[in-house]
Parts: structure tokens; sequence; C-alpha cells
């Protein structure tokens, strides 16, 4: 009877859920970009070296990075101009290659939706793919010298259009990650990661997690890619529904640190469920909307309990002066000092308390 009475309210509780969503129709479906990088078919029938190069399908970041470190200048430069695509989304391989590559990428796309992107040519972007909605990754600092290494995962509404939009700055990837390295100390840097598919709007893939599993794997394979290139193990940030990307990703991470902020939940039920060495830090203030979504995850809507509870077990970083579902990262916010001192490694971890 008491597990009968628990389906009831679970069942009620994931119709608020819908309810919430303000209807489904306010979001529109999207399907998960997975899969290796565009031009992958060129790559792989190119013989130009005069063996097999590494298919980004098939081998793991390490021997990527294995298959790079011994190649000469020359050879590097000559896959960078025959597939500029392929390189530049490799995970594993050197940064600075990577660089190089999406520069010449953008350059030769005249999508307007990456004109930002492209005009700077100083910018380190470490991934572009321009299908679909397109999916960028950015540092902000020296990541060949780094460290401590930060990474930034959005939630909704993200793509290569909306990436360093001008409106509502420190709700992008790009302006939350400008922040974090700008309020951090020398010897950082900080990876702003719009590389998988968000939802869009608010209804059905913003409340299930068939998008944050694809996302998952691919922020995974990303912070393979990092130690394969023998880079410190990253703090993570996950905003929004990038929180359920990361409570997914979780226990295959190499990751020092988790922070999740305004997350709708984790998938889990509380720290331990999520299998990870990772410490497990959560921000939610106290005006941000997303306190309205019911934490309940039943017959695949919703995500779970709120990281920020104090059942979740999480360590609690302070946030009452970040306004919104945005103001986490806002200059001269507590939440931020928190944010930058915890990827510095120099917050103390009984700071503010647990909740």
């Amino acid at each position: 009877m008491r597990r009968y009475a628990r389906t009831l309210v679970a069942v009620a509780l994931a119709t608020t859920v819908v309810a919430g969503t303000a209807g489904w129709a306010s979001g529109n479906s999207q399907h998960a970009l997975t899969g290796p990088p565009p031009g992958i078919a060129a790559w792989r029938s190119d013989d130009v070296l005069g063996r097999e190069l590494p298919d980004p399908a098939r081998d793991t970041p390490a021997q990527v990075a294995r298959f790079f470190s011994g190649l000469d200048e020359q050879d590097q430069r000559s896959l960078i101009a025959r597939h500029p695509l392929v390189v530049g989304n490799l995970d594993g391989a050197p940064v600075e290659l990577r660089y190089r590559a999406n520069a010449l990428a953008l350059k030769a796309d005249h999508d307007p939706r990456y004109a930002s992107l492209a005009a700077d040519p100083h910018r380190r972007i470490l991934a572009f793919d321009p299908r679909g909605r397109g999916q960028v990754a950015e540092v902000f600092g020296d990541l060949t010298t780094a460290d401590r290494v930060s990474v930034v995962v959005p939630g909704s509404d993200i793509d290569a259009g909306t990436f360093d939009r001008t409106n509502d700055v420190y709700g992008t990837p790009a302006g939350m990650a400008r922040s974090l390295y700008a309020e951090s100390g020398p010897g950082s840097a900080v990876i702003a990661w719009a590389g998988y598919t968000t939802p869009v709007g608010i209804g059905v893939d913003a409340a299930t997690g068939s998008l944050a599993e694809a996302g998952a794997d691919r922020l995974t394979r990303l912070t393979d890619g990092l130690a394969a290139i023998g880079l410190p193990e990253p703090t993570v940030f996950c905003h929004s529904y990038g929180s359920v990307v990361c409570g997914l990703a979780a226990s295959r991470l190499h990751a020092g640190d988790l922070v999740v902020l305004g997350s709708p939940g984790m998938r889990a039920d509380d720290v331990g469920d999520l299998h990870t060495d990772a410490r497990v830090w959560a921000a939610k203030d106290p005006d941000d909307w997303i306190d309205d979504v019911p934490n309940v995850e039943f017959a695949g809507l919703g995500h779970g309990a709120d990281p920020a509870s104090p059942e979740f077990g999480a360590r609690r970083v302070p946030a009452a002066d970040a306004h919104g579902h945005t103001g986490y990262f806002v200059p001269g916010t507590e939440s931020l000092h928190a944010f930058a001192a915890i990827a510095d490694g120099t917050y103390p971890e009984t700071a503010g308390g647990l909740r």
C-alpha cells in the first residue's frame, strides 16, 4: 500500500512537471548530434602519410594523442590543410593544432551564425562542428601551460549561434567561461564547451534525458582527451540542463570537482548515486525559477533530486546575491568568487557549510 501511494504521488508530480512547463509545444524536439566529426569519410580514405589515420569513432583520445606525437610539423600541417574539421574536433590531438584547424574551418564557412566566431582569428576555438545548430568549444587562457583547468557545460537553448550572444551574457558558455577566467588566478584556463545538442525551449527534450545521454558521451570524451594530452583533471561547472549531462557522465568523467548551478536534477538520488570520486558542489539562488520545477523522475520525465537540497549531500556554494537563472557568473557575486576559488583549489570544503 505504501509503495502504491508513493507511485500515485510520483504520477501526480510528473503531471505537475508537464503542467509547469507551460505546454510541450513551447519546445522543439531535437535530434542529438552524435558520432565522428564532419569530413570523416575523406579522412578515413586518406593515405597521404602512408599509414592509417586514427578513427574518431573507434580509437580513444589516448590513441589519437600517441598518433600525433609521432608526426613532424610538415605532416601536421598537411592534415590540418586537408581535414580541418576532423583535426579541429579530434579529442586527443594537440590543442594548438586544433586551434589552427578550426580557424581554417571557420574562415571557409560563410554561415552568418558563425560570423562572430570567425571574425577574430586569435580566438582559441577548440571545437567547431557546423552540422545542425552548430557546436563550439572555446578556450580562455593558455590550455597548453595551465596547471588548473575548468570546463563550463551550458544548458538549454545554446548552440553555435547563441554561444557568445550579447544579450544575457552570463547565460552563455562564452560569457560564463570568460567571467570565471577573469576571476581565477594565474595559471588557469577555462573551456566554454557547447559540444552537445541542447534542448530548445521548455518541452519534452528539457524534461527528459535523451539529449543529456548523448551529451554525456561527448563530455566524457572531452575529458578523456584532456587527460590524454597530460592536462590536470578539470573542475566541471554544469549549468541548468547541463547538470543532467554531468550527472549522467559523472562516473566516467576525468574531473576533480563537479559544480552544479541552477540544476533541475542530475538523474541521481544523492551524491553517492553519481558514483564519482570528484567533489560535488551545488549552488542555487533564492529567485532562480528552476526552484519551481518539481524534483521528480518518473516514466522518463523529470531529473530527480535537487542537488542543492541537504539530503543530496553536495557541498553548498553560496549564491544569495546571484539573481535569476543566469546570474551565477556575474562579476562581483559571491557565487562567482566561490567558483573561482573551487577551480583554483583554495575554497575551504566547509565554507558555507552543507545545507
